[in-house]
């Protein structure tokens, strides 16, 4: 929240002001034009972290922790707040969050068991030490709601940006598993353990949820970024994601179709690779860029099949999503940049924002 503090003190505005803005509370709106934006996934609390260095060289004005952040895979919340804390003592983490603030949900690992969804026994207690650990505001929703969802706009009429937080575990069902053979999977190159769920009634962000987000996608934005932990458009690696659950992906894509919302891009993390992939069955052509990891790698997994990528690599060293947006061309666009341990850009895309819309 401090640099919404700092923004109205600059402006002389008051904190009153700003929850004035309709439908939107102090915490989440701010009129500061966001050109610079990074983000991240999987990154072990046991292995050295080098990669916060390259992230704070590029000066990003918000870091996204788009989940694994801490590998918890634990009951017991003393353990993991200790792990929490491994991560709050690696020294570029603490310079980041001293240089610009860093909005995060969580995905398996840090939520508290491999895989889980609604079925994890301390998913209550998880999310407060969740809260607590990223300084989470006592009069947030998110102190008061089940999940951590949340949203933020920022930017005056004309280049706002809207980040969206999706919660992908407190409410989501069992994935269906794979009983094919290592050596059919093989031959598909596939390399995980599950399958498209035939359940009509398979969920993954639960009832509140879907209401919120449609609400929040009529919030007026010329770019809005979706982050969810697990990959939206990919999913023929038989790896959790939204293929998993096709019904709900297509909610997902009528969802944006219906709200009328422009300008949204997926970013995602989990995999251990990173990539861009692109789908025609939404509204618009919709892209998923996928950043992941941090520290937590595998060549592996990134040889898996995606038909629908369009980055020029799967991209499998330590790494971290960049968004460079400019306002100042007469079509602005949002250039997705996937960077390396020294700064430099593995491969990126540029998308014009008009792109991004109905036709």
């Amino acid at each position: 929240m401090n640099h919404i503090f700092n923004w109205a003190a600059r402006l002389g505005l008051g904190i009153a002001w700003l929850g004035a803005l309709p439908g939107a509370r102090a915490e989440e709106t701010s009129l500061e034009v966001l050109e610079r934006i990074a983000f991240g996934s999987c990154a072990s609390q046991d292995q050295p972290q080098p990669i916060w260095d390259a992230i704070g060289k590029a000066r990003p004005q918000v870091f996204l922790a788009a989940g694994d952040n801490i590998y918890g895979d634990t009951t017991d919340m003393a353990l993991l707040k200790e792990k929490y804390a491994q991560l709050g003592a690696k020294p570029g983490f603490q310079a980041l969050r001293q240089r610009c603030p860093v909005l995060a949900t969580w995905d398996d690992h840090d939520y508290g068991v491999n895989d889980g969804g609604a079925g994890y026994s301390r998913k209550v207690e998880s999310q407060q030490v969740m809260l607590d650990f990223y300084e989470v505001a006592a009069d947030s929703p998110r102190r008061q709601r089940p999940g951590v969802y949340e949203s933020w706009r920022y930017g005056p009429a004309g280049r706002r940006v809207q980040i969206i937080l999706l919660d992908l575990r407190y409410f989501r069902s069992p994935a269906a598993k794979d009983t094919r053979s290592a050596e059919e999977k093989a031959r598909l190159n596939v390399v995980g353990w599950y399958v498209p769920s035939k359940d009509p009634k398979a969920e993954v962000l639960g009832a509140a949820q879907w209401a919120w987000l449609e609400a929040q996608l009529r919030l007026p934005a010329e770019l809005r970024l979706i982050v969810s932990s697990s990959q939206v458009v990919a999913g023929e690696k038989g790896m959790e994601s939204w293929g998993c659950f096709p019904g709900e992906r297509r909610r997902l894509y009528e969802v944006i179709g219906r709200s009328g919302a422009q300008g949204v891009v997926f970013l995602s993390g989990d995999v251990h690779f990173s990539e861009i992939s692109r789908t025609e069955e939404g509204p618009y052509p919709l892209y998923d860029f996928t950043s992941s990891g941090l520290t937590n790698t595998s060549s592996v997994w990134a040889a898996a099949v995606n038909p629908h990528r369009v980055s020029p690599v799967a991209y499998a060293q330590p790494t971290f999503g960049f968004l460079k947006i400019d306002w100042s061309e007469p079509a602005p666009g949002v250039t997705l940049e996937a960077r390396g341990l020294g700064g430099e850009v593995a491969f990126s895309r540029k998308i014009a924002l008009s792109e991004l819309r109905r036709p």
